[in-house]
């Protein structure tokens, strides 16, 4: 039986789990317990109840070394690590105070990092969560029509082509296509799209989704991870699992701080013999907001994209999608619709619209030719009568030929209809980005029909998007110089590039890359896969094929290009987070170095610029993450 697989498995974790939350209430416990048994002692000894010194010492002793000994086991663990940490840093200040007496200033410290660390916990946990949050959406049991009847059953045993029933007001389970009813589908949790979208019968319908107004029976196309709900869940997971280029320079900064902190203490020492500005300077040096607020960061912005329908693969490809400074696009099916549409008739004078539609409707009806379709889509869009056609034939590059009661229609282009002697004098020059399709009734010339591979609604405010943000737009395609030219005019793109092969896009992409440029590669077919992954980011849009969506690195799941642009949005703000943090905490602790060697920093000021700054760049990279459960990605 094809399940959900893993992802089910992890939904069965998440509502069957209790002791694991136990024993996280339990820790959390414990380390309220810890922080306010310190406190305690650091109130006693400000209202004077340790009036006897001795007393005060064994009290501050104990407190100490009870509330710092989540510090003290971190150091341990990254001393038999061979790691220089902040813990460990942070050790040796707190000995070296208790060793010469001062225990007031050690308990102040103790009680900073751990509140610092509670609020931190607390910050990093919402990052966290947000996989749990995401698996709420889901409903745990489905309607199912299944040999002739209707059950409920898990989820978890849907299988694809199952027929899934969804009533007003419930949660979609699973991807599928709608296959009868009429809805709104609010889906802002997948797509981003703050309006609900109409679902007829041919729409796609998302799991994690609401179901608003009438009632939707659609077929199960998609599973656990194969849905849009898997793919932001993996996202997520990969998010908190991912090392970014940039992350691991934050993780080797935090190291070299501490020895930077270290070789100060001890110039300082030598230079000055003065115990307290050594332990000021240990103190006051951390790097705490850049080893946990670049991870948080990079989840924040991973989430935050996926909410708004783009899922990036990883936090290496948001780095790049930082970087980016040329995106090559696709035309078919990335800047269009990809299909085909009817977008003008020109009918002669004394030709109805409605008989030059019919005509070539005729013709095209046995035609497979995607020109066909959209001329059939038309028709019956118009509510038209076609009949059957006699005697068609299908004459390749130039067009058909077929007979209805005796009489012969021929649809096609101006060398079928030169062919034939049929004059087309009356024909206007049509735009050098529409194919026209001429129709012929008894060898009389009825006119034409205009049809385009319709751009999208947002293609042209995307391109003006990319601009504005100095990043330059290349269009390449493999349709003719004259149709790619009057696409990229029209939508403002800086360089066309025309009939091409997938081998040769490919060629263009390592230019690019060779000049040194940051590409994102934005694309839907097969032929793009090779130019998807030579490409610094690969783009494929959520309705492109199967090997192209896996070729990249990034999945726009609504198809927006404009979803796109707000990605790299989000990229450059979680870059630009990053670099603050560490300009702020090189700042920082630079100066409280500084100052802390020169006597000016006490050790209780040095622990409260410690931990102030350390909480404001955590704070800082929080700020990409969701809200709140609901709207969370």
């Amino acid at each position: 039986m094809n399940t959900l697989s893993s992802l089910n498995s992890k939904i069965s974790v998440k509502h069957n789990d209790d002791y694991s939350k136990e024993h996280q209430h339990c820790l959390e416990f414990i380390d309220v317990a810890r922080i306010t048994f310190v406190g305690l002692a650091i109130l006693g000894s400000w209202l004077g109840l340790w009036k006897n010194f001795a007393q005060f010492d064994v009290i501050g002793l104990v407190a100490t070394l009870i509330g710092g000994y989540p510090i003290f086991r971190e150091a341990f663990h990254n001393l038999a690590s061979r790691r220089m940490t902040m813990e460990l840093s942070m050790t040796i200040a707190l000995a070296g105070a208790l060793v010469i007496g001062e225990f007031f200033t050690a308990l102040v410290i103790v009680f900073f990092v751990l509140v610092a660390e509670m609020l931190e916990g607390l910050t990093v946990s919402r990052g966290r969560n947000a996989i749990e949050d995401l698996l709420d959406l889901l409903p745990r049991n489905a309607l199912v029509h299944r040999d002739g009847k209707t059950e409920e059953v898990p989820a978890t045993e849907l299988q694809i082509g199952d027929i899934v029933i969804i009533k007003p007001g419930a949660r979609i389970p699973v991807d599928g296509v709608v296959v009868s009813g009429n809805s709104f589908v609010d889906q802002a949790a997948i797509t981003g799209e703050s309006l609900p979208v109409e679902k007829v019968s041919g729409t796609q319908v998302y799991a994690g989704t609401i179901n608003q107004s009438g009632a939707l029976e659609f077929r199960v196309t998609g599973v656990g991870r194969n849905t849009a709900f898997g793919k932001i869940v993996e996202a997520v997971e990969q998010a908190e699992k991912s090392r970014a280029p940039i992350q691991k320079m934050a993780d080797r900064l935090a190291g070299y701080l501490v020895y930077f902190a270290l070789a100060c203490a001890a110039l300082t020492f030598l230079i000055t013999r003065d115990t307290r500005s050594t332990i000021s300077v240990i103190i006051v040096a951390g790097a705490c907001g850049i080893a946990a607020g670049t991870p948080l960061a990079i989840l924040g912005a991973i989430g935050r994209a996926a909410r708004n329908g783009a899922i990036i693969k990883g936090g290496r490809y948001l780095e790049a999608l930082s970087t980016v400074d040329t995106v090559v696009l696709d035309k078919t099916g990335t800047l269009t619709l990809g299909t085909p549409q009817v977008v003008g008739i020109t009918p002669c004078p004394g030709v109805l619209k409605q008989a030059l539609l019919e005509a070539a409707a005729v013709a095209e009806q046995p035609s497979e030719h995607p020109l066909g379709k959209a001329i059939l889509d038309k028709a019956n869009e118009m509510s038209l009568s076609i009949v059957e056609p006699q005697q068609f034939k299908y004459d390749p590059g130039k067009g058909i030929s077929c007979s209805v009661n005796k009489e012969e229609i021929i649809v096609g282009n101006r060398a079928l209809f030169a062919e034939r002697n049929i004059d087309v004098s009356q024909l206007d020059g049509s735009s050098n980005y529409l194919t026209e399709v001429l129709v012929a009734r008894r060898g009389r010339f009825l006119g034409s029909i205009q049809i385009a591979d319709v751009l999208r609604p947002e293609a042209a405010k995307a391109v003006t998007a990319l601009r504005q943000m100095d990043i330059r737009s290349i269009l390449l395609t493999g349709d003719s110089e004259s149709i790619g030219n009057a696409i990229g005019k029209k939508l403002g793109i800086d360089e066309v590039g025309t009939e091409l092969l997938p081998n040769q896009k490919l060629d263009r992409i390592k230019v690019l890359l060779k000049q040194g440029k940051k590409v994102a590669m934005v694309g839907d077919g097969i032929n793009d896969a090779p130019a998807l992954m030579q490409a610094s980011v690969g783009v494929a849009m959520g309705s492109g094929t199967d090997v192209a969506r896996e070729s990249a690195n990034v999945l726009l799941l609504g198809n927006d290009l404009l979803k796109f642009v707000e990605t790299l949005k989000i990229a450059r703000r979680c870059h630009r987070i990053i670099m603050t943090n560490f300009i702020g905490t090189l700042t920082v602790d630079g100066i409280g170095v500084g100052l802390a060697a020169f006597g000016l920093l006490n050790p209780l000021l040095a622990a409260f610029i410690h931990v102030s700054s350390e909480l404001v760049f955590i704070l800082n990279s929080a700020r990409l993450l969701p809200t709140s459960k609901a709207s969370s990605l």
